[in-house]
C-alpha cells in the first residue's frame, strides 16, 4: 500500500526531524510521498527545507517522492497521515506572549500562562479549518497533531471539528522515559512510565523496568537534579520535601505552577540579557536556516538539538508507524479520556499511555488521579474547556475567565490589562473577538 504524509507547517526548523525519522522507519511504514505545506509568509523557509529534505531522501536512497506547495486542498488529497506543526503569527506573534505577561510582573511562556491561551485562541480556529478539508478530502486520514498547546488542540479538534481521527503528540513523556532509562542505565524500551494527567501537566506515577518497579531509584534521582528538561527550559531542580510528598515525578513544566516565584526571576533575568525565548529562537533559526541552505548538507544538523522540541519525530513518526502496522505497543498520546481517569469528562482529552492500534490510541486505565495533586488537575482541565469555548465564541467574557482560571495569572484586575493588551497585539489573528 502506498502511503502519503502531508506536512502542515512544513517551513518548520522542525521538518527535518520528520524526515529523518521516515527514512529511519521506510522499511515498516513504506511512504512513498511526503507534501509540505506552508503559507505565503513561510514559502521561503519552505523552499529551504523542502530542498534539504529532497538532499535527505536522495542519500537515503529510500523510493519517496517529496514536493512542496501553499496550496493545502490539493496536498491533502488521498493523505494517510496529516502532521500538524503550525505557528499562527510566526515568532514575533510568541514574543508578544512572553513579553507582555513578563511586563506585568507574570510568566510569558508559549503554552503556559497568558502567553498559552492566546496561543490556542489563535490556532484553534485555523486548526478546525484543517481538519474540515480533512474530512472532506482524505476522510480516512490520521491527523497528528503536535501544534502546541498539544492537548487544548487535540480536544478543540476533537469536540468541534466532524473528523475524529485526531491524535496530539508531546515530546515530554518521551523525554522523561530515555532520561530515566539513562540514569538506570538500561534500553529506553525496557522502560515503562504510567502517566497521569494532561499535557504539559502530566505526572509520572511509576517507572517500570521490565515489569520491575524502580520508582523509587527515579524519585531519588529527580531530587538529585536529574535533568529531562528539553532546551528551553531550565533546570531549577526538585526539593526533597516536594517529591516525597507527592510521590510523583513532575515534568519540565511543572516548575512554572510549583516553582513560580523561581522560574519568574529567572525568566526576567534572561529577558534582560538575551530578550525573550522566541527572540533567542528566532536567532537560533537564523543560523539552522543557514545551515539548511547548504548544498552539501545532507541530513538533519546537530544544532537543531537546541531547539525545544528536539526529536519530536520519534514520537510522531512511531506513532504513525504503529498505526500503519497495527502493532499494539505501548505509546503516551493526547486522546479522549473514555474513563482512564473516572473523575475526568470521558471526552475529554488527557495524556495517557496508550495501546496504539490500526484504529487509534486505546487508553490505558490509570485509576483515580492522585490525591496530592487532584486539584490542580481539576483546575487545569476546568480551565483547558474556557480556553476552547473562547476560541470558539469569540466571546470576551470567556476568554477573560479563562486567565482568571489559569494559576499562572489567576488575578481578576491584572487578567483583564493582560487579556486587552494581548487582544490588541494579536488582532490580526483573531477575528473571532473583533467581529462587527
Amino acid at each position: 500500500m502506498a502511503l502519503k504524509l502531508v506536512v502542515i507547517g512544513g517551513g518548520s526548523s522542525y521538518t527535518p526531524e520528520i524526515i529523518e525519522g521516515i527514512i529511519l522507519r521506510h522499511s515498516s511504514f513504506p511512504v512513498e510521498e511526503i507534501v509540505l505545506v506552508d503559507i505565503e509568509e513561510g514559502r521561503e523557509k519552505l523552499e529551504i527545507v523542502g530542498n534539504l529534505a529532497k538532499r535527505m531522501i536522495k542519500k537515503s536512497n529510500k523510493n519517496i517522492y517529496l514536493s512542496w506547495t501553499l496550496d493545502r486542498r490539493k496536498a491533502l488529497k488521498g493523505a494517510d497521515f496529516v502532521s500538524t506543526q503550525i505557528r499562527v503569527g510566526g515568532l514575533e506573534a510568541r514574543s508578544k506572549d512572553e513579553r507582555i505577561p513578563l511586563s506585568h510582573g507574570y510568566i510569558g511562556q508559549e503554552t503556559n500562562g497568558a502567553g498559552g491561551i492566546f496561543k490556542a485562541l489563535r490556532t484553534i480556529p485555523i486548526l478546525i479549518e484543517l481538519a474540515n478539508d480533512v474530512h472532506e478530502l482524505c476522510p480516512n486520514a490520521w491527523i497528528i497533531n503536535f501544534t502546541n498547546p498539544a492537548g487544548i488542540v487535540t480536544e478543540a479538534l476533537l469536540k468541534h471539528s466532524p473528523h475524529k481521527k485526531v491524535i496530539g503528540v508531546c515530546n515530554i513523556p518521551y523525554n522523561m522515559r530515555y532520561s530515566a532509562a539513562e540514569v538506570l542505565n538500561v534500553k529506553p524500551e525496557e522502560v515503562m512510565i504510567e502517566f497521569v494527567g494532561l499535557n504539559h501537566y502530566v505526572f509520572g506515577r511509576k517507572v517500570l523496568v521490565n515489569g520491575v518497579d524502580r520508582t523509587q531509584e527515579i524519585l531519588k534521582k529527580v531530587t538529585e537534579g536529574l535533568d529531562y528538561l528539553p532546551a528551553n527550559i531550565i533546570n531549577l531542580g526538585w526539593s526533597k520535601t516536594f517529591i516525597e510528598a507527592t510521590s510523583l515525578i513532575p515534568n519540565p513544566y511543572h516548575q512554572y505552577y510549583f516553582q513560580t516565584a523561581d522560574v519568574l526571576k529567572k525568566d526576567m533575568q534572561s529577558l534582560q540579557e538575551n530578550g525573550t525565548r522566541a527572540e533567542v529562537v528566532q536567532r537560533l533559526e537564523k543560523s539552522l536556516f543557514e545551515l539548511y541552505k547548504n548544498p552539501d548538507l545532507h541530513e538533519k544538523p546537530e544544532e537543531l538539538e537546541r531547539r525545544g522540541g528536539a526529536f519530536y519525530s520519534n514520537v510522531a513518526c512511531s506513532l504513525m508507524d504503529s498505526i500503519y502496522n497495527d502493532k499494539a505497543d505501548v505509546q503516551t498520546v493526547n486522546t479522549l479520556n473514555n474513563g482512564a481517569i473516572p473523575e475526568l469528562p470521558i471526552d475529554s482529552v488527557i495524556e495517557v499511555n496508550c495501546v496504539i492500534t490500526k484504529n487509534g490510541p486505546k487508553p490505558i486505565a490509570v485509576g483515580f488521579l492522585p490525591q496530592s495533586v487532584k486539584g490542580h488537575i481539576y483546575q487545569m482541565k476546568a480551565f483547558e474547556e474556557l480556553v476552547i469555548r473562547a476560541s470558539m465564541s469569540g466571546d470576551y467574557n470567556e476568554a477573560y475567565l479563562a486567565m482568571v482560571m489559569n494559576p499562572l495569572v489567576a488575578d481578576e484586575t491584572d487578567s483583564k490589562i493582560i487579556l486587552d493588551k494581548l487582544l490588541q497585539a494579536h488582532q490580526a489573528y483573531l477575528p473571532q473577538f473583533f467581529k462587527k
